[in-house]
């Protein structure tokens, strides 16, 4: 007995070829809106503020206990090797190559975009979205393009917050709690990180992310059924492929950048 049926599955792989070509062209929309959105500044403005600066607090605290962890296992892994000194270095290279830009990405995911995807379809469950194509004001001009290119501006100052802050955890586990030389532990950190190579790879990776996460969340509300059911699934399936994105992306930059 056969539990489906070949037009069922050709039904269901047209449908999600149609929503990945939907979602391509409202992605190229999007960038190539670039401009126009840019020329009232004021919405983007408003927009980084709803997402950044309500993300800031989350992301500062959770740099911080990630440097105060890292403080303390790097400091016990070197030591094994009697280079204790180079606890800057290990955990400054960790956090702007890898954990900032990600780590950074799924708050981001969780905090973020999971408020525009909310905001979004509600909106469309309210019908503000229809009301605006009534108006000939084109919803994607005047709701989607503001809260995407802040999301994509927000995610690398996040990311340079996260960072920092887990410095200065890992600063303040191994020179004030353990006793590293705070001479040894910054002057490790200038001559081995380099800004082309280390930092700047780490930008690109939360630009990159940014970009991901920020349109999963804008498309996931724009494309959200329009009932309370619906928004709360929109929501969910923001959370988890935004997650995925993001790892999945992180190991392929990884890897052309360690190639390259």
């Amino acid at each position: 007995m056969s539990w489906y049926k070949p037009a069922d599955v050709g039904f269901a792989t047209r449908s999600k070829m149609e929503d990945l070509g939907y979602g391509a062209r409202l992605f190229l929309r999007l960038l190539w809106s670039v401009g126009p959105t840019f020329r009232r500044f004021g919405l983007v403005r408003d927009q980084i503020h709803f997402l950044g600066n309500y993300s800031l607090a989350i992301i500062a605290v959770s740099g911080l206990f990630v440097g105060f962890v890292f403080g303390l296992q790097g400091y016990y892994t070197l030591l094994r090797y009697g280079s204790s000194e180079a606890l800057g270095l290990l955990v400054t290279l960790t956090l702007v190559r890898e954990l900032g830009p990600v780590v950074t990405a799924l708050l981001f995911a969780g905090r973020a975009g999971t408020s525009l995807t909310a905001e979004i379809g509600l909106m469309k469950a309210g019908e503000q979205i229809s009301v605006m194509e009534m108006m000939a004001v084109d919803p994607i001009q005047r709701v989607l393009a503001p809260r995407f290119w802040a999301g994509v501006l927000a995610m690398p100052l996040l990311a340079a917050v996260f960072s920092a802050m887990g410095v200065v955890g890992g600063w303040a586990v191994g020179v004030l709690m353990i006793g590293v030389d705070a001479g040894s532990f910054w002057s490790q950190i200038q001559g081995g990180v380099d800004v082309w190579k280390d930092v700047g790879n780490g930008v690109i990776k939360s630009v990159v992310f940014g970009l991901t996460v920020t349109f999963i969340a804008v498309y996931q509300g724009f494309e959200a059924q329009a009932t309370p059911e619906g928004v709360a699934s929109a929501t969910t399936r923001t959370v988890v492929t935004a997650s995925l994105a993001v790892l999945g992306l992180d190991f392929i930059l990884t890897a052309m950048m360690f190639t390259i």
